[in-house]
């Protein structure tokens, strides 16, 4: 089972840090707005968020109306950081990875994930684990790099033409599932691709209800100003999505 920790590599962090101070960044323009859109009332909730990060979406949940918040990230140098800017009393960090989420006792309201889901390589085990640490009713929400994205196994996504402006993307290897190494702030990132069908089917075998799905793309205007974002006319970055513990699959209930 992959448990990689390359946000703990030096070079990794750095490079992540500057990306995601940028205010145009696609997590702040697009990956964001989108995951607390499908946020559900979390007016006296307990919250999990699996791959917290810094820790600002722990905030934001106790904004929300979260009475308690559980932040677990694999990722020390980032917990480091989560910590120190983002602390509350109503927010513990855990500094465990999510493949051993079977060894926090705490049940939660809802599961939250952004942009952690891609980087496990059992995700019928994730599914499974998140499902337990559910109350009945609760919601799984979370977001991945899209499928069309993770698919690839080489780093040749887009053709353009000779202004440089996107033509169309090179969609390869889409059914041949496993582990993809991509070149990402450093090499040999390692992710792991899964199908629309296997996401979709893992979640409802364990029990959860697919109350919505999100593809979601910046609008015209944000893609005059970055001309960049005009590649999502072709295939989005990201796929969201939010699942409900069904209350009468009794499969992987702890009770």
């Amino acid at each position: 089972m992959s448990n990689q920790n390359i946000y703990d590599n030096q070079e990794f962090f750095d490079g992540y840090k500057k990306l995601r101070s940028n205010p145009a960044s696609a997590n702040v323009i697009v990956e964001k707005p989108a995951l607390f859109s499908l946020a559900p009332d979390l007016r006296g909730k307990s919250v999990l968020d699996l791959g917290c990060g810094y820790g600002e979406n722990c905030v934001r949940f106790l904004e929300l109306g979260a009475r308690k918040v559980m932040g677990l990230d694999i990722s020390a140098k980032m917990l480091e950081v989560a910590r120190k800017e983002n602390s509350s009393p109503n927010i513990q960090y855990v500094n465990k990875s999510m493949t051993d989420l079977n060894e926090i006792t705490e049940t939660f309201d809802v599961v939250f994930s952004s942009l952690a889901v891609h980087y496990i390589e059992d995700f019928d085990k994730l599914v499974k684990d998140v499902y337990d640490h559910l109350n009945l009713g609760g919601y799984f929400i979370f977001s991945q790099e899209h499928p069309l994205t993770t698919a690839l196994l080489t780093d040749n996504y887009w053709t353009r033409n000779t202004d440089n402006e996107y033509i169309h993307y090179n969609l390869t290897t889409y059914s041949i599932e496993g582990e993809r190494k991509t070149n990402w702030i450093v090499n040999g990132v390692i992710k792991y691709h899964r199908t629309f069908s296997s996401i979709v089917n893992t979640l409802s075998d364990t029990g959860f209800i697919i109350e919505k799905m999100l593809e979601p793309s910046p609008g015209n205007d944000i893609m005059e100003q970055y001309p960049a974002y005009k590649r999502y006319i072709h295939k989005p970055d990201f796929l969201l999505v939010k699942a409900r513990k069904n209350a009468s699959h009794s499969a992987g209930y702890r009770g």
